[in-house]
């Protein structure tokens, strides 16, 4: 109450557009932003299957969940959320994923809210999601947050509506308890769908104004697209397809472009996931030193290519040389001429 929340931290010391942005779009919905983060499965593949002959077992889940939760550790304005107004930053990372116990049309959906401190590495991460899905898939088990929902679905309707709206006014001003914020699934960092495991494509799904979550991922099933390589040749190549929905009132463009640099190099290097993430929050030293050899590369190439685009330097050289061998030329002119009158007196 009065901006203090059990869930997160107000922050304080704002520029005059990002305190007042929150103002003009006073809902979620207002300011959502889509996006798509094109993974080539190149790498992925490449890792899942050395790491499975090393006896690790990894999908795409893994990979992508653990690298959502290290890009919003390392990026923490991503793991804010707006509530009347005020700007909070959350004080854990979550991840809400929806799953079916069975993979029919009348199997039980179950809302898996996972919690994380954000330094995990992959094989951590894998074991906090593979636990908890193998625990509340079974079919004797009710998760916490069917519980909760199932008190409310009992009421009549009139008494839903009061119930759900008192919850609201509750949220918006930090009453709720701390208990309903773990169990609720809209209160978390980042809610996935995992449409690949349906085999469909990526979607771009909208930000729910019930809860705090600012960013909505959907992964589709990895197809086939073409693409260009090196700006020359077209290729065909098989890519992972992620559909984001972005909450823009949480941090302005350059931020948001630099958080999907960051997952697109940590997909494009996945092994940087296996080593846990420093307290300070730095990025993996295996992905720093990536990107450096990437810009030295890039670097020579350039210089490279531009030598050979310097044609005033060429003509310079091309005209030294041509005078050079004009001047011996003239030289040996000269020396036959001064020769030839001897030849004749002898």
């Amino acid at each position: 109450m009065f901006g203090h929340r059990c869930d997160g931290k107000k922050v304080k010391h704002m520029n005059i557009i990002d305190k007042a942005e929150p103002f003009f779009m006073p809902q979620r919905i207002d300011a959502v932003n889509y996006t798509t983060v094109k993974v080539p499965c190149e790498k992925l593949d490449e890792f899942i299957a050395r790491e499975r002959r090393n006896g690790n077992s990894y999908n795409y889940m893994h990979i992508v969940i653990a690298t959502l939760v290290r890009v919003l550790y390392t990026k923490p304005k991503l793991n804010r959320f707006i509530m009347r107004g005020s700007i909070y930053q959350r004080n854990y990372i979550s991840v809400s994923m929806d799953i079916k116990k069975k993979l029919e049309e009348d199997g039980e959906d179950v809302t898996l809210k996972f919690m994380f401190t954000g330094r995990e590495s992959l094989p951590e991460v894998k074991a906090i999601v593979d636990k908890e899905i193998v625990i509340n898939t079974q079919e004797d088990t009710v998760h916490k947050t069917t519980k909760a929902a199932g008190k409310l679905v009992k009421l009549p309707d009139f008494m839903f509506r009061w119930a759900m709206a008192f919850i609201r006014f509750l949220d918006r001003h930090g009453m709720m308890t701390k208990g309903l914020i773990n169990a609720s699934p809209f209160h978390t960092s980042v809610f996935l769908t995992n449409l690949k495991s349906i085999k469909i494509g990526h979607i771009y799904h909208h930000l729910y104004n019930f809860g705090t979550t600012s960013m909505f991922v959907s992964m589709g099933k990895e197809k086939m697209e073409p693409y260009v390589e090196n700006n020359k040749e077209i290729k065909i190549g098989k890519f992972l397809n992620l559909g984001m929905s972005l909450d823009e009132r949480i941090a302005d463009g350059f931020y948001m472009g630099k958080c999907l640099k960051l997952c697109n190099d940590i997909l494009a290097n996945p092994e940087s996931l296996l080593d846990s993430m420093p307290d300070d929050g730095t990025i993996p030293k295996k992905l720093v030193r990536r990107n450096k050899r990437k810009q030295k590369k890039l670097k020579k190439a350039s210089e490279k290519k531009s030598k050979k685009i310097k044609p005033l330097k060429n003509k310079e050289k091309h005209d030294e040389r041509m005078s050079k061998i004009r001047l011996r030329k003239s030289k040996e002119k000269l020396s036959l001429q001064s020769a030839s009158p001897t030849e004749e007196i002898k």
